[in-house]
C-alpha cells in the first residue's frame, strides 16, 4: 500500500480523517475545556467508550490529537526518531517565558546539542554532590513548620523546592539577593496560560497584569545575567548546577538563562506537587507512615525513592505528554497524517490494573518487589530522547526531603477523606493544598 501523501499540519482530507481512531463528537471548544479542566475524569471515560486509542480535537483550529493508553504504543512513539516525533513544536506557548533556546522548545539537532551540554550537570556523580545541599535546605524548612496545627503541605513544598532551585540549581547564596528573588520567582512560577499570551500579542504587555509580569521577568533576567557573569570568572569551590554547566560546555549567556528558567518552571511545581501527594498518602495510613519513617531512620534510599515513585504513579503530576508527527506514520493500527499530535496518556497507564495490581492503592512496595512494574509502564518523566533531563534530580530531591521530614515528624491528616486533584495549567495538584498536621517523633 502506498504511503498516504504528507498533509498540512492543520488540515486533514476527508478520506484520511476516516482513518483516525474514533472519539467524542462534542464541539472542539467543549472537548478543549473538558481536557483542560477535568482530563483525569474524561480520559478514562473516553477510553472505556472508544478503546485504547481515541481521537480528540483541541483548540486552536480543531487540532487533531490521538490519545494512546497502551505501553507498547507509547514505547513506539518514544522510541521513534526525534525527527519524526517533535516535542518542541508543542511547547511554543512557553517561549515568551522560557526563551527560544529552552531545551523544551528545541527539536532535531538543536535539541541533541543542548541536551548533551546539560547532561554533565545531571550525572549520577553530580546528583550525589547536590544531595547534602538539598538535605540541609529541607531540614531548615521543616524546622519552621507549625507543630500540632494543620497547614497546607503543598505550599510548604512549593516554598522548599523554590529554595532548592535558587540555591542548588542557580547557586544564589547571597541573603539580600535571595530575598529579592523569592517574590519575583514566585510570580514567574505562577504564570498562567493567559499571561503567556502576552508573548504573542505585544499590545497586551502594556496592560496589567501582563505589564507587572513582564517587569518581574526582566528583574529576574537582570539578576540571572549578573549571576552568570560573576560565575564565569569564579568557578572554584562551588557545587551548584549553574557552575557545573559553565565548567562542562560552551554557552552563551542567553542559552544559560533559558535553561535556568526552564529548570525553574519544569522542576518547581512538579516536584512540589509529587511530594505533597506523597505526604497526603503517608498521613492517611499508619503502616505506610511507619514504612517511610523506618526508611528515613536507616537511610534506606531505595525505600524512600519508592515512596516518591508510587506518588508519581498514583498521582501523575503531568497526565499526558505530546508529540507532533512530522510525517505520515503507521501507529496503533492507524495511518496518522503529518501534523497529528500524539498524546501519551501517562495517567491512564499508571491506573491500569493490568500493569499495577490494585492501582487505586498507595503501595510503595510494588517498586521493591521481585516482580516490579514492567519497563515502559511507569513514565512520569516521559521517555525516549525527550525524557525529562531532571528526572534523577527530582527523585534525589524527593528522597532527601522525605528523609528529613520523616526522621523528624509524625504526620496526620485532619480530614482522612482522600483529596481530589484539580488542573493547574499543565499539572494536576491537590485541590485543597493537602492539609497535614505534624508532631515531633
Amino acid at each position: 500500500m502506498a504511503p498516504t501523501p504528507l498533509l498540512g499540519s492543520r488540515t486533514l482530507d476527508r478520506q484520511t480523517a476516516r482513518t483516525l481512531p474514533p472519539g467524542p463528537r462534542l464541539p472542539t471548544l467543549v472537548q478543549s475545556l473538558l481536557f483542560a479542566v477535568n482530563r483525569k475524569t474524561y480520559f478514562p471515560r473516553w477510553r472505556e467508550k472508544y478503546g485504547d486509542v481515541f481521537t480528540i480535537r483541541l483548540v486552536p483550529s480543531s487540532r487533531v490529537c490521538v490519545v494512546l493508553s497502551r505501553p507498547d504504543h507509547i514505547r513506539e512513539v518514544f522510541g521513534s526518531s526525534p525527527a519524526v516525533v517533535h516535542a518542541g513544536e508543542g511547547n511554543t506557548a512557553l517561549e515568551p517565558v522560557m526563551g527560544s533556546s529552552s531545551l523544551l522548545l528545541l527539536d532535531d539537532e538543536d535539541h541533541v546539542r543542548m541536551r548533551k551540554q546539560l547532561m554533565p550537570a545531571f550525572s549520577g556523580q553530580a546528583l550525589r554532590g547536590y544531595a547534602d545541599m538539598v538535605h540541609e535546605l529541607a531540614v531548615a524548612e521543616i524546622a519552621t513548620w507549625p507543630v500540632g496545627e494543620p497547614f497546607q503541605m503543598h505550599q510548604r513544598m512549593r516554598n522548599l523546592t523554590l529554595e532548592i532551585i535558587l540555591q542548588v540549581i542557580f547557586g544564589v547564596t547571597d541573603v539580600d539577593r535571595l530575598n529579592t528573588l523569592r517574590p519575583l520567582m514566585d510570580k514567574i512560577v505562577s504564570v498562567s496560560p493567559v499571561i503567556m499570551l502576552g508573548g504573542f500579542y505585544p499590545a497586551l504587555l502594556r496592560i496589567p497584569p501582563w505589564r507587572s509580569f513582564l517587569r518581574a521577568q526582566q528583574q529576574v533576567d537582570d539578576i540571572l545575567y549578573d549571576e552568570i557573569a560573576r560565575r564565569r570568572g569564579n568557578l572554584a569551590g562551588r557545587n551548584d548546577v549553574l557552575t557545573r554547566l559553565l565548567a562542562a560546555g560552551e554557552w552563551t549567556d542567553v542559552e544559560l538563562r533559558d535553561q535556568l528558567v526552564t529548570l525553574l518552571l519544569a522542576g518547581h511545581e512538579t516536584t512540589a506537587t509529587a511530594l505533597a501527594w506523597a505526604f497526603h498518602d503517608l498521613a492517611r495510613n499508619e503502616q505506610d507512615l511507619a514504612f517511610g519513617q523506618n526508611a528515613a531512620d536507616h537511610n534506606a534510599d531505595g525505600e524512600l525513592e519508592a515512596i516518591v515513585k508510587e506518588s508519581l504513579r498514583l498521582h501523575p503530576v503531568v497526565y499526558q505528554v505530546g508529540r507532533r508527527l512530522t510525517e505520515t506514520t503507521d501507529l496503533a493500527g492507524y495511518r496518522l497524517p503529518r501534523g497529528t499530535t500524539v498524546l501519551a496518556a501517562i495517567g491512564l497507564v499508571h491506573r491500569d490494573a493490568e500493569h499495577f495490581p490494585n492501582p487505586e492503592e498507595f503501595r510503595p512496595q510494588r517498586f521493591l518487589s521481585d516482580d516490579p512494574p514492567a519497563p515502559g509502564t511507569w513514565m512520569p518523566f516521559g521517555g525516549g530522547a525527550r525524557r525529562c533531563i531532571g528526572a534523577g534530580f527530582s527523585l534525589m530531591e524527593g528522597t532527601e526531603i522525605l528523609r528529613a521530614t520523616l526522621a523528624a515528624y509524625n504526620l496526620q491528616a485532619p480530614d482522612p477523606t482522600p483529596e481530589p486533584a484539580q488542573a493547574k495549567n499543565v499539572t494536576l495538584v491537590p485541590q485543597h493544598g493537602t492539609k497535614v498536621t505534624v508532631t515531633p517523633r
